[in-house]
């Protein structure tokens, strides 16, 4: 019998791109292989549970005796980011997409911001890097204290302030009425996001983790829907209770990056709930995948694999783990931006059958089709692979 779920997402960790990659500039993405070629990636753990077996990945580097499941998975959704992503893996898949601005925000949407923000002015209004961004508004921003405002190839309206300019909690609330004004469908955002930094110049500015997602509500039922509704716990570690705008959750653990997300995880492990246990770990994605710093994700990866016994170790006989991504974020490339991908899925357990190729899944939400399967409540999109992994 298995009582629950533990799901972590390595947030942005693809393993190629997706047959539609072309339709989202995304050719030639391999988040792992990009990564795997071009350092001495050692990740002993997560390859006995068969990450490198994961087919048509371009690894050749199998393990023979794989302790459990191993596949990927396609995106059907329209979308490259981590909500979309998540909600697919969740049981809601985004058929209509987002708009994107390849051309910053017009001035109408901007000019209603002005005013019903009551800010004085923005700064920038354009497509780019974060980082980049900063070095170039960063001191104008706190001559003037504006606001600056960017997007980049996702649905995504950022607004970057410096914490003893704009506080943070000034900046959420200007992140609420932003969020407000592009719930309408004209607009039609997906993600506003809140890029709190600190520093005094531009090589030492610093984006810090008071960043906070506010998310469009307009995703269907989820599994943490579901759960909830039958009397189980619903615990969000990490971007996840933003990435859900705090729907289906019956606890929420913020953190300040991965370590602390791990040892958040194994600290619910081993408590006495029953249902699922979600943690997003986003320092793949905001510190190396968008900074192209490949040494740092290899490291990244690194540090999570030597985790992972202690992980192990500390689930119970009743509990599954499952290991996945929500898109990719390939820092090999010359991008910056989140990259179409497959996901791995990686699943182990004490009641998990080992050695089980579960080949190219049509869907990331064949995941929780899974879960909702093991735990006999209502199915969702995706195709259980329950009878596939549990063992009689």
């Amino acid at each position: 019998m298995i009582n629950r779920a533990i799901v972590i997402v390595l947030d942005g960790f693809g393993v190629g791109e997706l047959p539609d990659a072309n339709n989202y500039g995304d050719v030639g993405s391999n988040t792992l292989k990009g990564i795997y070629d071009n350092t001495k990636l050692n990740l002993p753990n997560m390859k006995k549970l068969g990450l490198y077996n994961i087919p048509q990945i371009g690894i050749d580097e199998k393990e023979e005796n794989v302790a459990g499941a191993y596949g990927k998975a396609i995106e059907q959704s329209v979308g490259k980011n981590s909500p979309v992503g998540h909600w697919e893996i969740s049981g809601f898949i985004l058929k209509n997409g987002f708009k994107t601005y390849p051309n910053a925000f017009p001035k109408d949407l901007i000019n209603e911001f002005i005013k019903e923000t009551g800010v004085k002015g923005i700064l920038c209004n354009e497509v780019g890097s974060g980082t980049e961004i900063l070095k170039r508004f960063g001191e104008e921003h706190i001559k003037t204290g504006y606001p600056i405002i960017y997007t980049s190839a996702d649905s995504v309206f950022q607004i970057a302030a410096h914490e003893d300019v704009i506080p943070v909690e000034e900046l959420y609330r200007i992140c609420k009425i932003a969020r407000k004004i592009l719930d309408n469908p004209k607009y039609n955002v997906g993600t506003v996001i809140a890029r709190p930094f600190v520093g005094d110049k531009p090589e030492n500015f610093t984006r810090t983790y008071n960043r906070k997602d506010f998310e469009s509500e307009t995703f269907g039922k989820t599994m943490l829907d579901i759960i909830n509704q039958n009397k189980k716990d619903v615990i969000a570690i990490g971007k996840i209770e933003d990435l859900f705008a705090g729907r289906g959750i019956t606890k929420k653990i913020h953190t300040s990056g991965n370590a602390d997300g791990i040892e958040k995880t194994i600290e619910e492990i081993g408590k006495q709930n029953e249902g699922l246990i979600f943690t997003n770990l986003v320092d793949f994605d905001m510190l190396y995948g968008h900074r192209n710093n490949i040494e740092g994700y290899e490291k990244a990866l690194e540090y999570f694999d030597n985790k992972l016994p202690e992980i192990i170790s500390n689930m119970k006989d009743t509990d599954i783990l499952i290991i996945t991504a929500d898109h990719g974020n390939d820092p090999s490339t010359p991008s910056t931006d989140h990259s179409r991908e497959y996901i791995p899925i990686l699943v182990y357990g004490k009641n998990v059958k080992p050695n089980v190729n579960l080949g190219i899944r049509s869907t990331y939400a064949d995941i929780s089709a899974t879960i909702l399967d093991i735990f006999n409540m209502e199915q969702l999109e995706g195709t259980s692979f329950k009878d596939a992994i549990i063992k009689a």
